[in-house]
């Protein structure tokens, strides 16, 4: 066993983050753990860590336990090139290559029959016995093999850290810690910053690793992939569920609903041993049986009443008109983004026709021009060649992945008023309640809100544009997961025309009638 937490409780001041929690992590455990925005994932995470004190329970962690902890969107800002990053991983194996040489060195000066020469050779072995026992014949294998998974097959690894992007910063975090194989893996949404084929590669890598790993993910297909025990906190505790994510839903709904049916039982219980007690307490012939049944009422462990998080966001797509049956008709479509000698050439030659209520998701790698290809569409980016035509009667809505269409210094009432000024504060207010921006929240800056925040303001904008063609871009990306099954369910439940960019498995298996995948030399349908 790795990690033991029995009854572990965390307080800040007075506020409980979480209280009796009992878990344990094996030495080949694959657990992802789910939960509200605050429920207390990262604070957990910090506990088992121990990076984080906790008030009351016990924990008990491996002696000299090596643990490996990416957070979120943590990466690398180190001034070494890619591949000194990466080496310092193997820097004692390295280290022992090195006394290899120096020594091999000393051992060409020395007389064989010496006792220098018997001493300089025993410590020969020794460095030599731990760079084979450590693999130090394959540390560019293994280098080589991690960064070709996480997406740097084409990146040249002299290339300094401090050139990369966020993304690529990240990722290399996450190739570095990798590399290093902690027994204890602990990964904070891991699932950022990778397209498709790095996703797929990081699943198998994950499912072949030696030591245990704790996952937190709003990617729900990632869950499925790689493990095999749910942990959900919800109100300040901990349930553990066998099983990947798509096992937890099952078992959660069948939980709820035996908890529910044992609840209405008690209370029925309840409710007839108090009225038997009302009218037979004073009777002389039945108040010792109404004695009884209040000792039995006393005794009684109570159950408490099922909870689940009532706050949910309530998204409904409608639409006032229907457009004409070919909404979309793109022919030829070539696409390049950029001036100068910055301009990059994306795709050529995409034919894409919609028809109206058709769901279409587009998918590529990071790059390839997906979220280029709606901007055309919305007249933002010049083609360079093709023709784009819209059908008669076509209402296009945009969902922009960044949210650029908010205006940050805006309020978040501000930003639907003055969209819709004719509307009446109670209208207004209505709808930012349905995205759960209520309150002193409406009064906030746009520009100060979390990701999740933004994407369900701009969700109310999209409910209020009432479009019959819907344009998103990574709607999911910022959501948790109870947001991404009820957007989810809007969008399947939505009578008009869908066209939307998504990394989301989940959501493309659920959603769309047909994928149009983008590649740098061919578009498949």
């Amino acid at each position: 066993m790795l990690v033991s937490l029995q009854d572990v409780g965390v307080s800040f001041g007075s506020t409980v983050i979480f209280n009796g929690v009992t878990a344990q992590v094996q030495e080949n455990s694959r657990i992802g753990l789910i939960g509200a925005n605050g429920a207390g994932k990262s604070t957990l995470l910090n506990v088992i860590c121990g990076s984080q004190e906790y008030e009351t329970g016990a924990l008990d962690r491996k002696s000299g336990l090596n643990v490996g902890y990416l957070r979120q969107n943590s990466g690398l800002t180190s001034g070494n090139t890619i591949e000194e990053e990466m080496r310092l991983v193997f820097a004692p194996v390295l280290k022992a290559k090195e006394e290899m040489e120096r020594i091999r060195l000393e051992l060409s000066d020395c007389p064989p029959d010496s006792a220098e020469y018997q001493a300089l050779s025993r410590e020969y072995d020794r460095n030599q016995s731990f760079f084979e026992g450590n693999d130090g014949y394959l540390i560019d294998v293994k280098i080589q093999s991690i960064l070709n998974g996480m997406g740097f097959e084409e990146k040249d690894t002299r290339t300094e850290i401090s050139t990369l992007s966020g993304g690529e910063k990240t990722r290399l975090a996450l190739a570095k810690l990798l590399l290093s194989e902690p027994e204890l893996l602990i990964l904070d949404e891991p699932t950022n910053h990778l397209d498709f084929k790095t996703l797929l590669w990081l699943e198998d890598h994950l499912e072949s690793y030696k030591g245990a790993v704790v996952v937190v993910s709003h990617d729900r297909y990632f869950l499925d992939k790689t493990v095999k025990e749910i942990w959900e906190m919800e109100f300040g505790g901990l349930r553990v569920f066998p099983g990947n994510y798509s096992k937890y839903k099952v078992l959660k709904a069948e939980l709820m609903a035996r908890w529910e049916k044992e609840y209405e039982a008690q209370q029925e219980e309840i409710a007839d041993l108090e009225d038997y007690i009302a009218k037979n307490l004073t009777r002389a012939s039945t108040s010792k049986m109404a004695k009884g049944r209040i000792k039995k009422l006393e005794a009684m462990e109570m159950i408490e009443r099922p909870r689940e998080y009532a706050k949910k966001i309530s998204l409904r797509f409608d639409f006032d008109r229907d457009p004409v049956k070919d909404v979309l008709i793109v022919e030829g479509l070539s696409l390049s983004v950029g001036e100068g000698l910055e301009r990059k050439h994306l795709f050529d030659h995409l034919d894409v026709h919609i028809q109206r209520g058709e769901k279409v998701a587009v998918i590529g790698e990071n790059g390839i021009g997906k979220s280029s290809f709606l901007h055309a569409l919305r007249g933002e980016l010049k083609p360079d060649a093709g023709k784009i035509r819209w059908g008669q009667e076509v209402k296009a809505s945009y969902f922009d992945q960044e949210n650029r269409q908010l205006h940050p210094e805006m309020t978040v009432i501000e930003e639907l008023w003055s969209r819709w000024p004719r509307k009446n504060e109670t209208e207004i207010r209505t709808m930012l309640g349905r995205v759960l921006l209520q309150g002193e929240d409406v009064y906030k800056k746009v520009g100060v809100l979390s990701g999740g925040e933004r994407a369900k303001l701009a969700f109310a904008v999209l409910m209020m544009e009432r479009g019959n063609f819907l344009m998103l871009d990574e709607p999911t990306n910022h959501l948790d997961l109870q947001s991404k099954e009820l957007l989810e369910d809007a969008l399947r439940d939505y009578r008009g025309t869908l066209l939307f960019v998504s990394h989301d498995r989940y959501l493309l298996k659920a959603v769309p009638d047909r994928i149009i995948e983008i590649f740098d030399d061919h578009v498949e349908v």
